[in-house]
């Protein structure tokens, strides 16, 4: 009976045991957008979205440091500068103007891009199956090369007078002149006359209307490039305005009132940058990850436009479409 009483003595004066819970590894993670950060970028909400289903919750084991460059591509070096002062555990980036910027700034913060067309053709990595250094993505997939000769295919048959097309374009971005090589060799095919103009800032984006206003073009195709994202809304009213039929890279513009839009999804393309970012963050090294492709692009046709434009958009190319605006 002692013995026992003994026993329960030393159990309970005995040396406390802790039982706390160890500290929370709390990830930090940059996001660079070349859109402005007001409304908040639908690309920006999709990678937090996946984040969260992937088990990151900002404020418990993730920080999330956003910047926005609203559209202006000399903001890069500045901007990733700052980032890598802060010692991330990965920054993230869209476009191949912002991969490029971000891999010149850094060769040992990990950085996922998400957008690009073919990041091996611009630079950014040698190879989709071993990126190598320090970085890897996602790309629009597959059907990257060859996409701008699909913008003529599109825009001629929804408007099949269209015989004189107008390529909005940005030389500073490093896909500018492999798209239109793919642009001419589309419109010879359908005996289409093309010009290109160049714009890259809000100088020459209004002297490029006014030379797309006198030269006579029926239609326009609006290439990728994050200036043009950030300026959609002035994009969009220009081809109302002169109600000329236009094909764009992006469904944001479609959703802000464009004719038609094809490309990758680039809120899919951010989801998928996201997973990459866990791999990472749970030990993987970029440069082993091989570049995550998407295997389709979307077409999207906003009829509310078609209708103010006075176009009657074919039922055969309304059956393709992955969404149509009504």
């Amino acid at each position: 009976m002692i013995s026992g009483l003994v026993v329960a003595v030393l159990f309970l004066t005995g040396p406390a045991v802790s039982h706390a819970q160890p500290a929370v590894k709390v990830h930090r993670v940059g996001i660079v957008s070349l859109l402005p950060g007001s409304p908040e970028p639908t690309t920006v909400r999709a990678f937090q979205q996946r984040l969260g289903e992937l088990g990151y919750v900002e404020g418990k084991n993730l920080t999330l440091v956003a910047r926005y460059a609203h559209g202006r591509d000399e903001r890069l070096a500045e901007i990733f500068a700052e980032l890598v002062k802060l010692k991330l555990d990965v920054i993230v980036t869209g476009s191949a103007v912002g991969a490029l910027a971000a891999k010149k700034a850094t060769a040992s913060v990990p950085v996922v891009f998400a957008g690009v067309l073919d990041p091996t053709s611009v630079g950014i990595v040698t190879s989709l199956a071993r990126p190598g250094g320090n970085v890897t993505g996602s790309s629009y997939g597959v059907a990257g090369p060859g996409i701008a000769g699909k913008w003529v295919q599109l825009l001629k048959e929804a408007a099949p007078g269209v015989s004189h097309v107008a390529v909005l374009s940005n030389s500073g971005d490093p896909q500018t002149a492999q798209l239109f090589q793919e642009i001419e060799a589309a419109a010879r095919t359908l005996k289409v006359k093309v010009q290109q103009f160049d714009a890259g800032n809000d100088t020459t984006l209004e002297r490029a209307f006014a030379a797309v206003g006198t030269s006579g073009a029926q239609g326009i195709i609006v290439t990728n490039s994050p200036y043009f994202s950030a300026n959609r809304a002035k994009l969009v009213r220009f081809a109302a305005e002169k109600r000329l039929p236009a094909i764009y890279f992006f469904n944001l513009f479609t959703d802000s009132g464009g004719l038609m839009s094809y490309g990758g999804s680039v809120e899919e393309s951010y989801r998928r940058a996201a997973a990459q970012v866990d791999r990472i963050l749970k030990g993987a090294k970029p440069g082993d990850l091989p570049i995550d492709q998407a295997t389709k692009f979307e077409l999207v046709v906003n009829l509310k436009t078609a209708k103010a434009l006075g176009l009657a958009i074919p039922q055969s190319l309304l059956s393709r479409a992955d969404r149509v605006i009504e």
